[in-house]
């Protein structure tokens, strides 16, 4: 199947290109970018040799007429625009963006201080977590980066009914999530040798996990959400503090893990009292997991470890095309993770 990518100037738009050039069926249809229109080696040398075409401006009809499936990598704001022609058409769509993921209008205008995809529109998206859903539609919305890493965390505690208090996520995640455009925050000689918090109570995936975490727990409240940003490229490290019930050990915490996740290709369980790293999954669209159970305060502490482009955006987003078109769920997704 030919994939045509709209956004494809981004770092989502080409990690979405490197993933596509190694799958067995997908191959990089039409490129596509409102701002950027040039050749793609000329921009990104680094493609010399694999892709070899210009950046197209956006033009829906010509994207259906020559592929067969379309990826929305782009900013918050477009594909609640854009994406309407190729449902109405019933062409398929994969949006890496958080247009389409909340389906309540005033919480995504809350979050994201935008006003919200169309109704009718929302009513037809998926959010598809491809661990726990297989896409029925053709309007699929891919999850967030911090979202993946806190729901694969989270899950195996509410779905079990454990949870004692509040759940308390610690985000870190490296500057490819913050985007290309150059902020304060994202400069070198801030981001270097540094650590800062930002978007504290505030960032737009809390809803999200809110979301997806009550389909477990509808009683579900709240949660306590920090983010940082860390001097590295690529990965979120995601720290989960659950206090779980008093009835709970942590060897049943663990067994449940191995329960939840053991068909999951993508979800690697540590061996218990063995937390995870960021250069584990590198450059992957793996996420591994770890967890240990304070006997004295009863809170389990669970890390997630993913790469943000990867298993956060374009890895997921390639593996629920793979569930989705009834293929194997590790097609052109199983690379060795860059080490050292």
């Amino acid at each position: 199947m030919k994939a045509a990518i709209v956004g494809v100037t981004g770092y989502t738009g080409i990690e979405l290109v490197r993933l596509i050039q190694q799958h067995p069926v997908l191959t990089v249809g039409t490129i596509h970018s409102h701002t950027m229109h040039e050749h793609a080696k000329k921009m990104y040398p680094h493609l010399g040799g694999f892709v070899d075409q210009d950046i197209l401006p956006y033009d829906a009809q010509y994207i259906q007429q020559e592929n067969e499936l379309v990826f929305f990598a782009t900013p918050a704001g477009i594909s609640k625009k854009l994406a309407a022609d190729f449902v109405d058409a019933g062409f398929p769509v994969i949006d890496l963006s958080g247009d389409l993921r909340l389906k309540d209008p005033l919480t995504y205008q809350e979050w994201y201080q935008k006003e919200a995809a169309d109704e009718a529109l929302l009513a037809k998206a998926e959010y598809v977590v491809p661990e726990f859903t297989v896409p029925q539609g053709n309007l699929i919305a891919n999850p967030g980066c911090y979202a993946t890493a806190a729901i694969l965390a989270a899950a195996p505690i509410l779905q079990n009914d454990w949870l004692a208090g509040t759940l308390i996520f610690d985000g870190k995640s490296g500057l490819s999530g913050a985007g290309k455009s150059l902020t304060d925050s994202s400069h070198y000689v801030c981001a270097s040798e540094n650590m800062t918090m930002y978007k504290i109570n505030q960032h737009q995936h809390i809803p999200e996990i809110l979301q997806q975490l009550r389909q477990w727990d509808p009683t579900l409240q709240h949660i306590q959400f920090s983010t940082s940003l860390i001097p590295v490229k690529r990965g979120i490290f995601m720290t989960l503090y659950a206090p779980v019930k008093r009835t709970v050990t942590e060897i049943d915490i663990y067994q449940q893990f191995l329960a939840t996740y053991e068909h999951a290709a993508f979800v690697r369980v540590q061996p218990l009292g063995k937390m995870p790293e960021l250069r584990q999954v590198t450059a992957t669209n793996f996420c591994d997991i770890g967890l240990s159970l304070n006997p004295d305060t009863h809170i389990v502490t669970i890390v997630a470890v993913i790469d943000n482009l990867g298993k956060g955006a374009a890895g997921q987003a390639i593996q629920t095309f793979n569930r989705w078109a009834g293929l194997s769920e590790t097609a052109g997704l199983l690379q060795v993770p860059i080490y050292p």
